[in-house]
């Protein structure tokens, strides 16, 4: 009876010539295999690592689904292919089965990955009370306070008098920047004219000289 060795190095020479020219078959080292499945871009699209350890076949493979390739493969369809890998390796025990392990998932492909979308998620907008996030232009804000006239600040004194200008409803009333003549006039023409007169009351009278 062959040992678990033996048995690795006729189903690697095996693996080698059965996929020698798939580009969807890799060998990463003696234990380690590697098998894509779907197209590159597709987001269906997934890679499945197997590894013997040192009692394989007797004992089944590791299955190994977190390979980067797989960073977009949704968490319940990773473990829906492991359970099914799982499952099969357990009726082979003791037989080579690697080959047997990428094939069923061929076969059973569409199953497997029903649940995966075959695009990019869309971001949809948020409705369960959470608030989105709103990216805005920063730019376009920052032009926009540029844009608004500054506010003038009173302080209260400032807006009483400004209050009792207006009518009480936020208009000013009919000529309330009128200049007051009276108060202009008593202020500067008024007090002049005054003066004026009480210069001319105390100043000498004058005679005509006789000749």
């Amino acid at each position: 009876m062959s040992t678990p060795l033996e048995q690795q190095t006729d189903e690697r020479e095996a693996l080698q010539s059965i996929y020698e020219g798939d580009t969807n078959f890799k060998e990463i080292d003696s234990v380690t295999f590697q098998y894509k499945y779907g197209e590159e871009d597709n987001y269906k699209s997934f890679l499945v690592e197997l590894k013997w350890g040192e009692n394989y076949p007797d004992e089944a493979p590791t299955i190994n689904m977190n390979t980067f390739y797989n960073r977009n493969l949704l968490p319940a369809v990773k473990e829906e292919i492991q359970n099914a890998l799982s499952t099969e390796a357990t009726q082979w025990l003791g037989c080579g089965m690697t080959y047997t392990l990428f094939e069923c998932l061929k076969d059973n492909l569409e199953q497997l990955t029903a649940a995966q979308p075959e695009s990019a998620p869309t971001v949809a907008a948020v409705d369960d009370g959470v608030s989105a996030l709103k990216i805005s232009d920063t730019s376009a804000d920052a032009d926009t306070k540029k844009k608004e006239p500054k506010k003038e600040h009173l302080n209260k004194a400032q807006k009483r008098r400004q209050w009792e200008r207006t009518d009480h409803k936020g208009d000013r009333e009919r000529g309330w920047n009128w200049v007051d003549l009276v108060k202009h006039l008593s202020q500067t023409g008024g007090k002049n004219s005054d003066a004026a007169d009480t210069a001319a009351s105390n100043a000498p009278a004058l005679h005509p000289l006789n000749h």
